[in-house]
């Protein structure tokens, strides 16, 4: 690490200036009106790199968070300063299950699917597995730096479906209907797995410094999860309901404030149950979810908040006239 980056990570203005911005956050999660439109865009050095050399890593993207530190300042938009390490991508998880996970020739990263029924799902045992502790390390190596101007983001813990479908294919969501006992119980199976990541995260990094993934775009006020909800337009109402939300609620609530869920597709058909769950404090949409942002605004608590990514049938200026800047974070370009 360069002897220029602490400074200028740890500058008394950077700090005051992200702190003036986590406090407005806190105001509008807790109902209050603001005085402008709460625009996000963070910047953020990231890698899915499974072995890079990560400590080198760290230092590097410290020295370019650095160069960074007058943007960080901006008074329009927050723009925290973020290091995420996330290996594997959204296969981070398979990979612990023991699934093959590769990758492919552009960059990406596939899994192929366990070859075994459903049901007979066993829990790793995290603390046997070299590449979870390797982000163990890494996380105690930012804290060990002493950094406050920057937030540390957890790899891609994603959620049970996700990652059930990541493990299985279709075959989790024919057992819904063929054999529930066995898909509800590798559900949970995987749910206890990322409950027991977090709360590992949660023992060992300061809210303060700590989000859940992509936090450029889904940053929140400390102390609240985040599970990814992409499958869940696979999902008819009530299999969600039955299936997935008790263990979505399970695992924003080891959070002390809740959490928020990523959508990414056409998923309003879970709104009622959304709006029934008190953990969810927000709901993060891109690309077809921001299409659907009136049924969110209208039909979910005035508590959640809403994190919306203009896209081409929904520009700013009709999320604008939606909202009114209500219960709005608007993630800016």
């Amino acid at each position: 690490m360069h002897p220029t980056t602490l400074p200028l990570l740890n500058h008394p203005d950077l700090l005051a200036s992200r702190q003036d911005w986590l406090k407005r956050m806190e105001a509008l999660f807790a109902g209050e009106t603001l005085d402008q439109v709460f625009a996000l865009q963070g910047i953020q050095q990231y890698t899915e790199d499974d072995d890079p050399d990560w400590q080198a890593w760290l230092d590097h993207a410290l020295d370019e968070l650095a160069a960074q530190v007058e943007r960080a300042r901006d008074r329009r938009v927050f723009r925290p300063l973020i290091v995420n390490y996330n290996p594997r991508g959204v296969h981070f998880v398979d990979y612990f299950f023991g699934a093959d996970v590769f990758r492919l020739d552009d960059g990406s990263w596939q899994a192929h699917t366990l070859n075994q029924p459903v049901g007979q799902l066993e829990p790793p045992a995290l603390e046997r597995l070299p590449a979870w502790r390797v982000m163990q390390n890494a996380a105690e190596a930012f804290l060990e730096r002493r950094i406050e101007g920057v937030t540390f983001a957890l790899p891609t813990i994603a959620s049970a479906l996700n990652i059930a479908i990541n493990l299985y294919g279709q075959a989790i969501l024919e057992a819904m209907y063929t054999d529930p006992q066995a898909a509800q119980r590798d559900l949970q199976v995987i749910n206890e797995v990322l409950c027991q990541l977090h709360r590992w995260y949660i023992a060992h990094l300061p809210f303060e410094k700590m989000q859940c993934i992509v936090p450029d775009g889904r940053h929140q006020p400390a102390g609240y999860g985040q599970l990814c909800g992409c499958s869940t337009q696979l999902l008819s109402p009530r299999l969600y309901r039955e299936f997935v939300a008790p263990l979505d609620d399970a695992l924003f609530s080891i959070y002390p404030h809740g959490g928020m869920i990523h959508l990414c597709g056409d998923h309003d058909q879970h709104i009622p149950t959304w709006r029934a769950m008190a953990s969810l404090r927000a709901v993060q949409m891109n690309d077809r979810a921001a299409e659907d942002l009136p049924a969110y605004f209208n039909e979910l608590r005035p508590d959640q908040i809403l994190y919306v990514n203009p896209c081409e049938k929904m520009p700013v200026e009709r999320i604008l006239a939606i909202t009114g800047g209500r219960r709005l974070v608007l993630v800016s370009g």
